[in-house]
């Protein structure tokens, strides 16, 4: 057998590298699968999407061919399925990006298992997750105070929460950066400021106590 035929990614080879080939080939079938103009090939392909990052590889530690999808959300990651063709795969990273629902891309695509990663959010991660570590971190102690009051109330702990310049930031979608968010930060005892950012002209906006998980509910979730 010549080394062509032993090698089970010719087209891989050909294109001089993985990220290359996945760009090429969505190229061909006129996809975009939102791999970096600056993506240079290494053994694994890394995909921003709205609903996490994915990560593609090539199979290397068996005899056959296979090109391993896997989806990562903040804290933890997921396999969610191999297959040997190509083609298939670009077409399946361009629907999830494009934000077909997670049952019709396992009916489309067949190498697709999302019951984990389904799972997964319906248990409420990797929000949980967070909130967990932000509220145990000797780091954030100057917070915890703030993080306890906003967990304690039930809408806003199902937000995911980030650190920022000594503000805590909800944002409603954590697998999507872009989505509604606000930052609230404690000026003094029983004082705090909130500020919806995304909104042009936006300003920090002095809040009482007493106010501030209503004022908080509206800015994620009304309108």
């Amino acid at each position: 057998m010549d080394a062509h035929q032993e090698d089970r990614y010719p087209d891989v080879t050909a294109a001089g590298g993985l990220v290359t080939a996945l760009r090429r080939t969505a190229e061909r079938r006129g996809r975009d699968i939102g791999l970096s103009p600056w993506a240079t090939d290494a053994d694994e392909a890394v995909i921003d999407t709205p609903r996490g990052y994915l990560t593609v590889t090539a199979n290397t530690a068996t005899g056959e061919r296979s090109f391993r999808l896997r989806v990562h959300i903040p804290e933890a990651g997921w396999d969610i399925g191999a297959t040997d063709d190509l083609g298939t795969l670009v077409d399946a990273v361009a629907a999830w990006r494009e934000g077909v629902p997670n049952g019709e891309l396992e009916a489309r695509f067949g190498f697709l298992n999302l019951t984990a990663f389904t799972a997964a959010l319906e248990a409420g991660e990797p929000t949980a997750t967070q909130w967990a570590d932000l509220l145990s971190s000797a780091y954030h102690r100057g917070l915890r105070d703030l993080l306890r009051r906003l967990h304690a109330d039930a809408v806003l702990r199902n937000a995911f929460p980030t650190v920022t310049h000594r503000a805590v930031r909800l944002r409603v979608d954590p697998m999507h950066w872009e989505s509604r968010q606000v930052l609230v930060r404690e000026t003094e005892e029983g004082r705090y400021e909130v500020l919806r950012t995304g909104v042009p002209g936006a300003d920090w906006t002095e809040v009482p106590g007493e106010d501030l998980t209503v004022r908080l509910r509206a800015a994620l979730y009304d309108g």
